[in-house]
C-alpha cells in the first residue's frame, strides 16, 4: 500500500487532540504489573508497541509449570527489552520472539547485565540478539556496571525490576549516559509510585522497595499527550505558509525528554507558546544560515528535523546520533537514501555525526519514500506534503507503531491522503 499525500493550501490552522505517549504508557504498563496494588491508567496509549505490551502482561501468571510460554512481541523493541528484565524475575520458562527486524537488534548488553545479577537467558539463534529463552528465577546479584552509551531501554528496563530485587540494585556506568532524560523519566514514574532511587556521580543505586499506588480512593494514572509525536507537527509548521495551530494533551513541565522540541524547532520558525493543556504553534523567522545539535537526549526527533532542514535548505550537523543504528531500522542508512531522492546529501561523518546538505530547491522525488518498516520514517517524510506538491509514503500503516491515528490527523486539518 502507498499514500501520496498533498496539501492545497499549504497553512495549518485549527487543532488536534494528541496520540498519548508510548514511553510513559509502556513503563505505566511494566509498574503496573509490578504493583500489587491494582489501580487504572487513563488515557493509555493505542500504539501496537503498547497494546503488544499489554497483552502479555495481561496473559502472564506467576505459574510454575514446567511448559514454555511463547510470546511475539512484533516490532516493538521496548516490549523486547522490559518484558526480557521482567521475565527474569517470574517463576516459568518465556521465549520472547519477534520480527526479523527484531532478531537484528542486538540485545547482549541487557542479557549480560541480567546474567551478572543472577539471571538465566539462552540465546536460541544468534548469539547477542532474540529470540531469547528465559528462565524467571529471584536474582540475587546487586551491582553491574555498563556503558552509558547504550540505549536508554536497557538502563529503563533493570530500573523498572529494580526494587523486586532483594538486595536492590547499582548500575554503574562507564562513560556518559546516551539519552539521560529517558532514564529519568523511568525514575520519576517510579517515584510516582513510591519506589526512590538516586542518582550519584556515575551510578544510580535502588533499595528494595515495594511499588504502591496513591493513597487517593480513586487513584488513576494519566498518561500525558506524546511529545515525540508533537515533533511532526513542529515540522508541519515550519514548512507552511501560514501557522494558526493548537496541540492539546502535552504536558508542560512533562516526563518527556522530547519536550525540547519547541526549543529546538525555534531555530527553524516555529514559536512553542505554552497553553492550558496544550501548546500553540505560530510562525517566526527562522535561521537559515546553519543548524546544528547534539541529539543524544532526544534520538527519536533527528529524523524529523533532518527532513525539515532539508525542506528550509538549512546546511546542518547533527551530533548524537549514533543510537540511530539499532533502531526499528539503520535510521542514518534509511535518511540518506530517501534524503537523496529529493536532491539532499546527508554524508556521514563518523558512527556519531552527519552532516546535511540541502539543494537551493527540494526535487520531488520521482519514486516513492521507503519507510523501511519504521513509523518514523512514514511521518517525518509525510510532512514534506506542506513543501511539495505531493509526496507518496510506502507501507503507511507503519505509524500504528507509536502514532495510529496520525494519517486521520492530518486529514482533518486539510491534508489529501490518496491510496495509490
Amino acid at each position: 500500500m502507498k499514500y501520496r499525500i498533498s496539501h492545497p493550501t499549504k497553512k495549518l490552522l485549527g487543532s488536534i487532540e494528541l496520540t498519548p505517549s508510548k514511553s510513559i504508557s509502556n513503563r505505566a504498563l511494566i509498574i503496573q504489573s509490578l504493583c500489587s496494588e491494582k489501580f487504572e491508567i487513563k488515557n493509555l496509549a493505542t500504539a501496537d508497541d503498547t497494546l503488544v505490551l499489554k497483552q502479555i502482561l495481561t496473559s502472564l501468571t506467576n505459574s510454575t509449570e514446567a511448559s514454555e510460554t511463547t510470546y511475539d512481541i512484533g516490532a516493538s523493541g521496548t516490549a523486547m527489552r522490559f518484558l526480557t528484565a521482567v521475565f527474569s524475575t517470574k517463576k516459568g520458562t518465556h521465549i520472547l520472539t519477534g520480527t526479523p527486524r527484531m532478531k537484528k537488534r542486538p540485545i547482549g548488553i541487557l542479557v549480560n547485565a541480567l546474567r551478572d545479577l543472577g539471571g538465566d537467558i539462552e540465546y536460541l539463534e544468534e548469539e547477542g540478539f532474540p529470540p531469547l529463552k528465559i528462565t524467571g528465577k529471584t536474582l540475587t546479584g546487586t551491582e553491574i556496571e555498563m556503558d552509558g552509551n547504550v540505549s536508554s531501554q536497557f538502563i529503563s528496563a533493570l530500573l523498572l525490576i529494580s526494587p523486586e530485587l532483594p538486595n536492590g540494585l547499582v548500575i554503574k556506568f562507564t562513560g556518559e549516559v546516551t539519552s539521560r532524560p529517558y532514564v529519568n523519566m523511568t525514575l520519576k514514574m517510579m517515584e510516582e509510585f513510591r519506589v526512590y532511587g538516586q542518582w550519584h556521580e556515575n551510578f544510580i543505586s535502588v533499595s528494595k522497595q515495594q511499588y504502591h499506588k496513591k493513597s487517593e480512593p480513586y487513584y488513576l494514572f494519566e498518561v500525558e499527550a506524546d511529545w515525540s509525536s508533537a515533533a511532526y507537527w513542529h515540522a508541519i509548521a515550519a514548512l507552511a505558509k501560514e501557522v494558526d495551530f493548537t496541540i492539546k494533551g502535552l504536558k508542560h513541565p512533562s516526563l518527556q525528554g522530547d519536550s525540547i522540541v519547541g526549543d529546538i524547532f525555534t531555530f527553524l520558525g516555529v514559536k512553542t507558546e505554552k497553553i492550558e493543556n496544550g501548546i500553540h504553534l505560530k510562525k517566526i523567522k527562522s535561521n537559515k544560515e546553519h543548524f546544528g545539535f547534539d541529539f543524544s537526549d532526544c534520538p527519536d526527533l533527528a529524523q524529523t528535523c533532518a527532513v525539515a532542514v532539508s525542506a528550509l535548505n538549512i546546511p546542518a550537523l547533527f551530533n548524537g546520533v549514533h543510537t540511530l543504528r539499532i533502531k526499528e531500522t539503520d535510521r542514518i542508512i534509511a535518511l540518506k537514501n530517501e534524503l537523496s531522492k529529493l536532491g539532499v546529501e546527508v554524508e556521514i561523518l563518523n558512527d556519531n555525526s552527519i552532516e546535511i546538505n540541502p539543494q537551493s530547491t527540494l526535487l520531488p522525488s520521482a519514486s516513492p519514500i521507503n519507510t523501511y518498516d519504521d513509523h518514523r520514517m512514514a511521518m517525518a517524510f509525510a510532512v514534506l506534503a506542506m513543501k511539495l506538491d505531493s509526496i507518496t509514503i510506502e507501507h503507511p500503516e507503519v505509524v500504528k507503531k507509536s502514532y495510529p491515528d496520525f494519517w486521520n490527523d492530518l486529514k482533518n486539518v486539510g491534508f489529501i491522503i490518496e491510496e495509490v
